[in-house]
């Protein structure tokens, strides 16, 4: 069988290209969609300021979801484990369990 894989050309406009740094992500979702907010949170700032807010549909949340499950697992593979400090040793959930073939609803 050929190669199905489509390729999608995008514009990636030079403000946006500089990206812009989140160490704070917070979640929310109604039935129709998700909101992620994105934020950096610095010492000596009264509170975080919102950079980005994403919204998008349950499925493309969940497609997210799985495209960065893919992403960390093949980061670990070459770098090793991201440890996680102040958090117990092992994952307190298994990644696994949300991947598609093990996705739970």
């Amino acid at each position: 069988m050929e190669n199905d894989k489509k390729q999608i050309n995008f514009e990636l406009r030079p403000e946006t290209a500089r990206g812009s740094y989140s160490n704070l992500a917070i979640i929310s979702h109604s039935h129709s969609e998700f909101v992620i907010d994105f934020a950096c949170v610095l010492p000596g700032m009264p509170k975080p300021e919102v950079g980005s807010r994403i919204l998008m549909t349950p499925e493309h949340a969940k497609r997210l979801m799985n495209a960065l499950i893919d992403n960390v697992s093949k980061y670990e593979s070459q770098f090793g484990t991201i440890e996680m400090p102040g958090q117990p040793q092992g994952p307190t959930f298994n990644l696994a369990d949300l991947a598609p073939n093990g996705a739970k609803s």
